[in-house]
C-alpha cells in the first residue's frame, strides 16, 4: 500500500446534497455544529440557500458566528434568506465556544466541550458530526469512524458524512469501502466535489490510476481552486511513473496553498528522484522549516544529499531522523548506504542489522546484510543471514549467488556448487555461469569448468576477464594432459 501523504488535517471541504434541501431549515446549532466540523462556507451558503434559515440574527449571535469561523459572504447569506416563521433559534453558547475553539485549532479543548454536549443530546447527528471531525484532527481515526458512523445513523440524508467516513475507511486501506462511500454521497449530489475526490482517493489506494485521476479531474471541474485535489493527483501521477508531471501537479497546488509542508516534502522527493538536488533540497529544507519533526521530510533530504553525493550530510540527517523517532521502520539501509560510500563498513553492519530485526521478514534486508558481511569478510554471519534470505524468497537469483560465494569462502563446495547452480537455473547471466565454473575449477571439474566459462564469455564479450580466465584454464588443462 503507498504511502498516504494526503493532507487529511486539513479542513475536508463538503457539499450540499439536494436530498437536504427537504430537510427543516438550518439553526443555529447545526450551523455552529458544522463549522465545528469543518464544514466549508461555500457548502453552508449553499446548504442555507436551499433548506431554508431558522437563524434570526442578532449583534451577538452574528459575533459568536464570526468567532467561530463565519464568513462575511455566510453572515450576508443569514441576513437575506428571511428567517422561517416560528422557528426562530439562538445559538447554544456552548456550541459556540466548541466552534470557536476548533475554528483556533486548538482542538484537544473542542474535545472537551463537544464531549460534555453528546452526553446531553446523544442523538444529535450534527454533534456527532463535528466530534469526529475533531477527532480526525487528533488522530484519533477510530473515534472518528465511530463519531461519523453514529451521525450517518441520525442523518443518512447528510452527503459529508459519507465523504468523512470515506476519508477514515481510505486511511484504514480499506478503499472498496470508501469508494462505496463516495458514491453514496454522489448519489445525493452528482456535482458534490469532495465525494469526487474521495472517489478518487479510493481508486487510488487499489492503484486503478487512470480512475483516480478521471476522478480528481471531476473534482477539479466542480471546484478548481482546491489544492489538496492537485496535491493527490500529482501523487497518482508520480506512482504512474511520470515525474514531470506530478511535478506540475505539486506546483500548482503550492500556488492556492503554499503553506503546506507534505506537498514541499513530496516535490522535493520527486525532483530528487530527477536529480534536481539543489531544488529538491530547497524545497524539503521548506518542508523541515515548517515540520522539523516529520520523518518522512529527513527521510527524504537524507536520499537527495546521498544522490548528491554529499553522504556526511545524509549520514547526520538519518542520524537526526532516528533520534526524532527510535522506532522509525525505514532508512537503517539506507544509512548503512551512505556509509559503504565512505567505506565505513563497520557501522553500515550495524545499520543494516537494525534493519533486519525492524524487518525480519525482508529477504532483501537478509540478502544486503549477507552481502555487507561478505565483505567485511565475516563469512560465517553472511551465510547464516543469506540462508534466511533464500529460505524467504528461494526464487532470487542474487540470493543464491551470494550464498554460493560464502560457502565458497568457507570452502564449503558442494553445497557452493547447489547455490550456484541454482542461481544459473533462474537466472543464466553471465556473472552467475563465471561463479559456477570458479566453484567448478576449486571441485577439479575442469571440463565442466571451461564449458561454463565458454558460456559467460558468450554472453558477456566484452567482459576481458572471462576470456582471460577462460585462456588461463584451458593452458592448465593442457599442460596437465601433456604431463
Amino acid at each position: 500500500m503507498r504511502s498516504k501523504f494526503i493532507l487529511c488535517s486539513l479542513a475536508v471541504a463538503t457539499f450540499l446534497s439536494p436530498a437536504l434541501a427537504a430537510e427543516a431549515p438550518v439553526d443555529c446549532d447545526h450551523l455552529m455544529a458544522w463549522m465545528a466540523g469543518g464544514v466549508s462556507a461555500s457548502s453552508l451558503i449553499a446548504t442555507v440557500q436551499n433548506r431554508g434559515s431558522a437563524v434570526s440574527l442578532t449583534p451577538a449571535s452574528e459575533n459568536e458566528l464570526r468567532t467561530a469561523g463565519g464568513s462575511p459572504e455566510l453572515l450576508i447569506t443569514l441576513h437575506r434568506v428571511q428567517p422561517s416563521t416560528g422557528v426562530h433559534s439562538s445559538c447554544s453558547a456552548t456550541l459556540a465556544k466548541a466552534a470557536s475553539l476548533a475554528h483556533r485549532k486548538q482542538y484537544e479543548d473542542a474535545d472537551d466541550v463537544l464531549a460534555r454536549l453528546i452526553d446531553g443530546g446523544p442523538h444529535n447527528g450534527a454533534l456527532h458530526f463535528a466530534l469526529g471531525y475533531i477527532k480526525q484532527q487528533l488522530g484519533d481515526w477510530n473515534s472518528a469512524f465511530d463519531e461519523y458512523s453514529t451521525s450517518k445513523e441520525a442523518e443518512p440524508g447528510f452527503a459529508p458524512v459519507h465523504n468523512r467516513l470515506a476519508l477514515v475507511f481510505y486511511q484504514a486501506d480499506d478503499s472498496d469501502n470508501a469508494i462505496g462511500e463516495a458514491r453514496t454521497a454522489l448519489s445525493m449530489d452528482f456535482n458534490d466535489p469532495e465525494a469526487y475526490r474521495m472517489l478518487g482517493l479510493g481508486h487510488y489506494a487499489n492503484e486503478q490510476f487512470e480512475s483516480a485521476m478521471n476522478a480528481f479531474q471531476e473534482s477539479l471541474a466542480r471546484d478548481p481552486k482546491n489544492a489538496e485535489v492537485y496535491y493527490e493527483m500529482g501523487l497518482v501521477a508520480r506512482d504512474q511513473g511520470a515525474p514531470e508531471q506530478a511535478i506540475g501537479f505539486f506546483l500548482k497546488s503550492l500556488q492556492l496553498k503554499p503553506q503546506v509542508w507534505q506537498v514541499h516534502s513530496s516535490l522535493g522527493e520527486v525532483m530528487g528522484q530527477q536529480k534536481r538536488f539543489d531544488e529538491a533540497l530547497t524545497e524539503l529544507n521548506t518542508a523541515k522549516n515548517m515540520a522539523s519533526r516529520e520523518p518522512v521530510v529527513r527521510e527524504a533530504l537524507a536520499n537527495v544529499f546521498y544522490g548528491k553525493g554529499d553522504y556526511d550530510a545524509s549520514i547526520a540527517e538519518y542520524r537526526e531522523l532516528f533520534r526524532l523517532d527510535p522506532n522509525w521502520r525505514r532508512g537503517h539501509d539506507s544509512l548503512a548506504r551512505a556509509y559503504m560510500a565512505k567505506k565505513e563498513l563497520a557501522p553500515a553492519v550495524a545499520e543494516l542489522k537494525l534493519a533486519v530485526e525492524q524487518n525480519p521478514s525482508s529477504a532483501a534486508q537478509h540478502r544486503a546484510l549477507g552481502q555487507l558481511l561478505l565483505l567485511s569478510d565475516q563469512h560465517t554471519e553472511s551465510v547464516r543471514e543469506l540462508r534466511i534470505a533464500v529460505e524467504l524468497d528461494p526464487d532470487s537469483a542474487s540470493s543464491h549467488y551470494y550464498l554460493g560465494t560464502g560457502l565458497l569462502e568457507l570452502q564449503q563446495l558442494p553445497a557452493a556448487l547447489k547455490e550456484f547452480q541454482e542461481a544459473v537455473r533462474i537466472e543464466p547471466s553471465a556473472e552467475h555461469h563465471y561463479a559456477l565454473a570458479a566453484c567448478l575449477m576449486n571441485m577439479g571439474h575442469d571440463n565442466e569448468a571451461l564449458a561454463e566459462m565458454q558460456v559467460a564469455s558468450r554472453l558477456d564479450p566484452e567482459k576481458k576477464l572471462y576470456h582471460a580466465r577462460e585462456e588461463e584454464l584451458m593452458k592448465l588443462m593442457h599442460a596437465s594432459s601433456a604431463r
